[in-house]
């Protein structure tokens, strides 16, 4: 009588720790049509999405599958022609305004008659922030990328991965609680990509941003991610969402485990089968 007493007390509690993940980002049925000349451009098409907080969700297809317009609608940068889509619970450009998400570009963007330092201070300058808050942000973050020392550089003296990790550093000033990153790691070759990859996935577990990652590159979507969105050529449609089941803790090595292999090949095939629909 007693076991059973304690064990319904109990059964609240355990569900109660249980708790439900945060939507940060939700889509629904979401349409964007560009008009243009030749008439108009379907780039997204019944698009549904969740993304929890604290996810790095990765956006893989082909080029003009709308990975790209669909982060920029998450950034207010374009803007939906049907559906819905909000960014923690407002429209994204209710977001924006509330400096929600930090945006990095598949160009680092740095102006080079600003040292280092001074581009990643432009935005907190463009906000308002006293100098003092400007100095010790750009410290901080300077150190989450690994750039201490290299603030009076310019962006000329800098590598081509040193020069994205300060485009990085920048969108982390202000300290958005959403990173949005198009392709930032496209341009370099295969071994700065890998060592900034593993970087990446170091400051995501030391920050627990959300991240939403867009990449052309299938072991980078299945090495960085939580969850993988599969979409296909235009008119953009989701074709599967893969939840990932590799630990968050993972060394470069571990692309070669079966479990790392078996999630490749699914997003193979969802890519195969985005092109079957055409």
């Amino acid at each position: 009588m007693n076991t059973q007493t304690t064990t319904q007390a109990d059964a609240p509690q355990a569900h109660a720790s249980e708790r439900a993940p945060e939507a940060v980002v939700e889509a629904k049925n979401l349409d964007l049509v560009f008009p243009t000349n030749d008439g108009p451009v379907q780039a997204l098409k019944d698009v549904n999405l969740t993304i929890n907080k604290g996810d790095f969700v990765s956006f893989i297809g082909p080029s003009g599958c709308g990975k790209t317009t669909f982060l920029r609608v998450m950034a207010a940068l374009e803007h939906p022609t049907g559906g819905s889509i909000t960014v923690n619970g407002m429209t994204p450009d209710e977001a924006r305004k509330q400096r929600a998400y930090g945006y990095v570009f598949q160009a680092a963007g740095l102006y080079p008659w600003r040292t280092i330092a001074k581009n990643i201070k432009l935005p907190l300058e463009i906000m308002g922030y006293s100098k003092a808050e400007q100095d010790k942000r750009v410290e901080q973050v300077m150190e989450l990328v690994e750039l201490s020392g290299f603030g009076g550089k310019y962006p000329w003296q800098l590598s081509g991965g040193m020069q994205q990790r300060a485009s990085i550093a920048r969108a982390l000033a202000f300290d958005a609680d959403i990173l949005l990153m198009d392709e930032p790691f496209g341009a370099l070759d295969e071994i700065v990509r890998d060592h900034l990859n593993e970087q990446l996935l170091k400051l995501w577990a030391r920050t627990n941003k959300t991240i939403g990652f867009v990449t052309h590159s299938i072991p980078e979507a299945v090495y960085l991610s939580t969850k993988i969105v599969v979409m296909s050529p235009r008119p953009g449609r989701i074709t599967d969402v893969i939840e990932s089941t590799l630990p968050r803790e993972r060394p470069l090595d571990i692309r070669d485990s079966q479990e790392f292999i078996d999630i490749a090949h699914r997003v193979r095939e969802g890519l195969r089968a985005g092109h079957g629909d055409d």
